[in-house]
């Protein structure tokens, strides 16, 4: 069974999520589940990290996750637009992680 953990980074950034925006996240981490490869691999210094775009409220948004196919685990690391999501909390690895 597919395990999913999140970051603290993560839940701090959709804690004040409105409605509208939790169900488009909810429909995009649903999706990710189904199929763990639907990100693209990012380069350079993030090469261990799949980001997922999708639209968050008719704006995009970018999910960066990490999928580990030999425990079978997803960790979501950040979210956010695409002008924002390169400063700062994608570059770090997740070194802790919450279940979900």
């Amino acid at each position: 069974m597919l395990k999913l953990l999140i970051t603290p980074t993560f839940k701090r950034s959709i804690k004040k999520f409105h409605p509208n925006k939790k169900r488009d996240l909810d429909a995009a981490i649903k999706l990710i589940m189904e199929q763990p490869l639907i990100g693209e691999y990012k380069k350079g210094d993030l090469n261990h990290i799949r980001v997922y775009k999708f639209k968050l409220a008719k704006q995009l948004a970018l999910l960066a996750y990490t999928y580990d196919k030999s425990s079978n685990c997803i960790v979501l690391l950040a979210i956010g637009s695409y002008e924002n999501f390169y400063k700062g909390s994608a570059h770090k690895h997740p070194s802790s992680a919450l279940c979900l």
